[in-house]
C-alpha cells in the first residue's frame, strides 16, 4: 500500500494523505477546513477506483476560488496515480 500527502492550493484544507491499495483508495483524510465535509467526504471515497474519483471530482468548485478540496484531491489521485 502506498500513502500519499498533497498539500492543496487556495482551499480551507492544509493537507490531504490517502493512500490506494490495490487500485482502492483508503485512508482518506483532510486535514484543516469543514470538519463535517472533511469526514463526509472521506467516507465516500473510501474504497472508490482512483479513476473514477478523478473523473466526478475534478471538476467541482467552491465559490468563486475556481477550485475545491473534492478538485484538489482528485488533483492528488491524478499526481499518485501519474497521469
Amino acid at each position: 500500500m502506498q500513502t500519499y500527502e498533497y498539500k492543496p492550493k487556495n482551499v480551507c484544507a492544509g493537507k490531504i494523505t490517502f493512500a490506494i491499495d490495490n487500485d482502492v483508495i483508503t485512508n482518506v483524510k483532510f486535514h484543516g477546513g469543514c470538519g463535517g465535509f472533511s469526514i463526509g467526504a472521506a467516507n465516500l471515497l473510501e474504497g472508490m477506483n482512483p479513476k473514477d474519483a478523478i473523473k466526478r471530482l475534478e471538476s467541482v468548485t467552491c465559490g468563486n476560488r475556481g477550485t475545491s478540496c473534492p478538485a484538489q484531491f482528485a488533483l492528488a489521485v491524478r499526481e499518485a496515480i501519474g497521469e
